[in-house]
């Protein structure tokens, strides 16, 4: 099973709180009595508490940072490409879509709601423990379309232009392919480039997405697992939208592109 950061967070700010408030209330003035007796000027604090005292406000500080505004993720696949590649290194916006509790995942306060053309970050509903990052294409009520490689909603088709074949060899890191055709596709008030894959099959489908979920693909349209493989995504899942690249680096083959640090993510 995948390690829970949040978890063993939550955990290690709990513990070091609770061992520097017991300290302050308790033991620091026993400490400080025994000193007196034995006219000892500066007793010296156990090595756990000085690492809780120390430890403490670092890790309240992350813990708030990371579960109420932003934290950082690692794209680990190329079901998001153009739009993300191997080894972007992305900020999401964890209030985007209202403020949750760490680990529980219940929503405290609703700020806004996902909507269609956002760049999601969600857990995974087959596998909670595994978080994925999609394009939100269907918000509840929606009836997705997918045939001949084109994305309807509502019965619209959702316009896309060819903007040519897409060359990897113009991205560092990647490995060289041509088979693939960008378009610009302008979903909602968003427009994002897409690839579709001459060579393959088109997923053809219907989906009507019920109250409280939502529908997402990849805009690597024809090797991206989504929704239209293991259906719609729970409300509840969702961890926020992805805003930004802060670094690039692809760990398996030892490179990256700085010239995608700052980049904003549409």
């Amino acid at each position: 099973m995948k390690p829970d950061f949040s978890l063993l967070l939550v955990i290690l700010t709990t513990l070091t709180g609770l061992i520097w408030l017991i300290d302050s209330a308790f033991l620091r003035r026993q400490r400080m009595d025994r000193a007196v007796q034995k006219k000892i000027e500066k007793p010296r604090d156990p090595v756990l508490i000085e690492y809780s005292r120390s430890l403490f406000p670092v890790l309240l500080i992350v813990l708030l940072f990371r579960s109420f505004l932003f934290e950082p993720f690692k794209i680990p696949s190329g079901s998001m490409i153009p739009t993300l590649l191997i080894g972007d290194f992305i900020v999401v916006n964890k209030y985007a879509y209202g403020l949750r509790l760490p680990v529980l995942h219940t929503k405290i306060l609703p700020i806004g709601d996902p909507q269609r053309g956002d760049v999601v970050v969600f857990r995974f509903p087959v596998d909670p423990n595994i978080n994925f990052i999609k394009r939100l294409v269907g918000v509840p009520g929606d009836t997705i379309s997918y045939r001949g490689k084109q994305l309807y909603v509502n019965g619209e088709l959702v316009p896309a232009e060819t903007q040519g074949h897409y060359s990897s060899t113009e991205v560092k890191c990647s490995t060289p392919r041509s088979d693939a055709i960008r378009r610009r596709e302008t979903l909602g008030t968003v427009s994002h480039d897409i690839l579709i894959h001459e060579n393959s099959g088109s997923r053809n489908g219907q989906w009507t997405v019920p109250e409280g979920h939502y529908f997402v693909m990849g805009d690597n349209r024809d090797r991206s697992n989504d929704s239209r493989e293991w259906g719609f995504v729970p409300e509840e899942n969702m961890m926020g939208r992805a805003i930004g690249i802060w670094l690039n680096f692809d760990y398996t083959k030892g490179c990256g592109d700085l010239s995608r640090i700052g980049s904003k993510i549409h």
